[in-house]
């Protein structure tokens, strides 16, 4: 198991726990049974529905071989993402200084502003106007925006 977390932050600890699950051809149903789980809870678990506990942790642990706080910290990591997320809604542009046009096909009230920041940069300076331009320059910032916008420009050919 690649225990690199940086890699994985953010995701939910039950994926990783269902690919780990796949990888090593566990069935869900017989590994719950392993760890005095139940598979309907191990099964929600493994679909991202529900959280992971401290006990439920160190059963995993020591039955898969790895570290007892591995899917606790993954939880941990996630549980920051979403709660990062849910403090950034609403943190957007001015919307009204752009035009749904830019945005043709998404919900830009619905947009997460940050993690698509890129592809919202470039998306801007294709096809935007002045106003829009600049309401991305303020937004996100100057040097953000030529960061992002010059290596967009080195990974063109030619």
């Amino acid at each position: 198991m690649n225990t690199n977390i940086s890699i994985i932050k953010g995701i939910h600890p039950g994926i990783i726990l269902d690919r780990e699950l796949k990888k090593r051809r566990l069935s869900k149903k017989q590994f719950a049974k392993s760890i005095d789980e139940f598979p309907q809870t191990l099964g929600a678990i493994t679909k991202g529905k529900r959280r992971i506990n401290p006990s439920l942790s160190v059963r995993i642990g020591e039955k898969l071989r790895i570290d007892e706080s591995y899917f606790m910290i993954l939880q941990a990591y996630y549980d920051i993402e979403q709660e990062k997320r849910k403090q950034q809604k609403g943190h957007h542009p001015d919307l009204s200084k752009i035009r749904p046009v830019v945005f043709w096909d998404t919900n830009t009230d619905k947009m997460d502003w940050i993690k698509y920041k890129p592809s919202i940069i470039k998306r801007v300076f294709e096809r935007g106007n002045e106003q829009e331009k600049q309401e991305i320059v303020r937004f996100y910032g100057k040097d953000e925006v030529s960061r992002i916008l010059e290596r967009s420009k080195d990974l063109l050919p030619g």
